[in-house]
């Protein structure tokens, strides 16, 4: 069954392909297919990986080629995927949280009249992903890497009558776009330099060419993830894509799109291992966009954003644990699964909230719903202990690896990790005390309720995982499981014990806990924010988002526009002007030449007179001469 692993792509992709070709007959059952779809591929995953388990860890990987897909001359790719030990996770990942989104999606969804639309793009996205991580080949990698970007802007700007709907989802079209043209320049370089595009072939090769060709190949996929997985500089669409049904919050921030690029990183592992300085880029993005994450996390009081803020910065550890390199990558991958429930556990907290609060995100408006939606208190109540870091918790499992491997890399950059989970356990107690605890700030014409079970079951399910995962830590199993795809381990030694390091995270963890209960928990919260003019330049940084926005609109986009006025204003008045211009000018001498041809006789033998006079009259001077 190994060798099935085409299946697990074919299956939501004919799921997808059926509800956007059927009909409207379909409405009334088209969201039934669509979960059963990701369930079945769901369930084959799991089958598959229970067979590879059963292996030697040698023999974990088995590739499965389809036929052949390009034949060009010394050009060859096969379609071809592979199952392997670092697939198979992200297989479980991407179809088990998927299949409990698309569960929500039904209850959450009910009143779209484009539900069926809706869950056959959710199936697509679900397929495009299983392309990108079950690939054997970097174009094959590609075609699911587009795949993911299409399915994301169908899905951020499902609710099209919105502007910002629209436009959010052309923004992460666009700067996607730019992630997208390193990804499509490594490729060409790979090809360019040894012949082939498979990735297993790529990573054999890379030790035998210069390190410059793997500090460029290495930096050209870093801008891919960039764009993908929403790191500094790429970052600016997060957070606009909150204008997509929650549903499609939690499967892009948790199981999906912007785990693309820590997959890019890790699967590409011998290359940055052949070229230090493109793991030390890796390391430099991970350090500035967990802090930049962490930064708006703390100022947004869109509950949705402020989440996306927290993606961005939990994406920014896995990256930043990627680029430690064999130390670290065990580590990335275990945080992202870990990621992986947790946070759509909160998305689609929120997303319950936000239905029994008639889809006002504004925690502002909030306060004291912990007795009125009791599920969504307790099961968001877990995943904001294990995104802190809560002992026993499987975030503690798996940031306290990263923290811990990060100070043995480097002092500075595990400092910035320990800073991170500070203002991590504050931002998430502010989210906390101002959602759930507190005086009531409701609206005269909300009556908050519990959703219905068909969105509180994936809650209780994610909550549970989000609890129990780390047991993935134990007797370092994660590490052993990824051995094969990702290469030995390495370990360095901690100036001190790795308790010390654990309770020195806790007691930083307890800090930013203890800081948002003084400023959030022991005072009134008023019901509408501050103005700029009233906040620190900090809290004004966070609201703007750091001013992504305005750096590209500066470096960007107006000179885009610019540019595109200046062509504009060349194509019309140069290179039409002169086209136009000199047929203008013709016309005109041939009017001058034409007044002279009047048609009357005695003209024309006047006009000969006159030059026969000037013939002879120059015939004179020249004899006289």
């Amino acid at each position: 069954m190994l060798e099935l692993s085409w299946l697990l792509i074919a299956i939501p992709l004919a799921g997808a392909a059926l509800l956007l070709t059927w009909g409207k007959e379909s409405d009334r059952f088209g969201h039934l297919i669509a979960t059963a779809c990701s369930a079945a591929s769901f369930v084959l995953g799991l089958i598959m990986f229970i067979q590879l388990a059963g292996r030697d860890p040698e023999d974990r990987s088995v590739t499965e080629t389809l036929g052949t897909w390009i034949d060009a001359g010394a050009f060859h790719v096969d379609f071809s995927f592979t199952f392997d030990t670092l697939s198979s996770l992200f297989v479980l990942l991407i179809t088990g949280v998927g299949t409990l989104i698309h569960v929500y999606s039904i209850g959450y969804m009910a009143h779209d009249p484009r539900r069926r639309r809706f869950f056959a793009y959710l199936n697509l996205f679900i397929a495009a992903m299983l392309t990108l991580v079950l690939a054997a080949d970097y174009l094959v990698l590609f075609l699911g890497w587009e795949g993911v970007g299409l399915a994301s802007y169908l899905l951020i700007g499902f609710w099209q009558h919105k502007p910002s709907a629209a436009a959010a989802a052309k923004k992460a079209f666009v700067l996607n776009r730019v992630g997208d043209l390193g990804m499509a320049l490594a490729i060409m370089t790979m090809f360019a330099w040894f012949g082939t595009t498979s990735i297993a072939a790529v990573n054999d090769q890379v030790g035998s060419v210069s390190g410059n060709v793997a500090t460029a190949l290495g930096l050209l996929l870093l801008l891919g993830a960039c764009g993908k997985s929403a790191q500094v500089p790429l970052q600016a669409w997060l957070l606009d894509a909150m204008e997509g049904p929650t549903p499609v919050s939690a499967l892009i921030h948790a199981a999906t799109m912007v785990t693309a690029g820590v997959y890019l990183v890790v699967r590409s592992h011998d290359i940055f291992d052949a070229s230090p300085t493109a793991r030390n880029f890796v390391i430099a993005v991970g350090f500035v966009t967990l802090l930049a994450g962490a930064w708006i996390g703390c100022t947004k009081d869109d509950i949705k954003k402020a989440l996306a803020g927290s993606t961005m910065s939990q994406i920014g550890y896995m990256m930043l644990a990627a680029g430690l390199g064999p130390a670290g990558y065990a580590f990335a991958i275990f945080h992202l699964l870990t990621h992986g429930f947790f946070k759509a556990n909160m998305f689609l907290g929120a997303g319950s909230v936000m239905h029994g609060m008639n889809d006002d995100v504004d925690m502002r408006h909030y306060g004291g719903l912990s007795k009125a939606m009791p599920i969504t208190f307790y099961t968001f109540g877990i995943g904001y202990l294990a995104i802190l870091g809560f002992p026993g918790t499987s975030g503690f499992f798996s940031k306290d690896k990263i923290i811990e491997a990060a100070l043995g890399h480097n002092i500075w950059v595990g400092l910035a990790a320990l800073i991170g989970a500070g203002i991590t356990a504050f931002y998430m107690t502010r989210l906390m005390l101002m959602t759930f605890f507190g005086e009531r700030r409701w609206r005269e014409d909300v009556h908050p309720h519990e959703s219905p079970a068909v969105m509180t079951v994936p809650l209780m399910i994610l909550a549970a995982l989000s609890l129990f995962a780390g047991v993935m830590a134990l007797g370092d199993w994660i590490e052993e499981w990824l051995e094969p795809a990702t290469g030995h381990p390495v370990h360095h030694e901690l100036a001190v014990p790795i308790w010390v390091v654990t309770v020195i995270v806790l007691i930083v963890v307890a800090a930013g806990v203890a800081l948002a209960w003084v400023l959030y928990g022991r005072r009134e919260i008023a019901d509408t924010a501050p103005a700029d003019s009233e906040v620190s330049v900090f809290t004004r940084a966070g609201r703007a988002e750091l001013y992504g926005n305005n750096v590209n609109d500066a470096l960007v986009v107006r000179p885009t526009i610019h540019l595109t006025r200046a062509l504009v204003w060349a194509d019309a008045k140069v290179i039409d002007g002169l086209v136009s211009g000199s047929a203008d000018r013709i016309g005109e001498v041939s009017g001058e030449l034409r007044k002279p041809q009047t048609g009357y006789v005695r003209s024309y033998a006047l006009m000969v007179l006159g030059g026969a006079l000037v013939v002879l009259l120059g015939l004179l001077a020249v004899t006289l001469a």
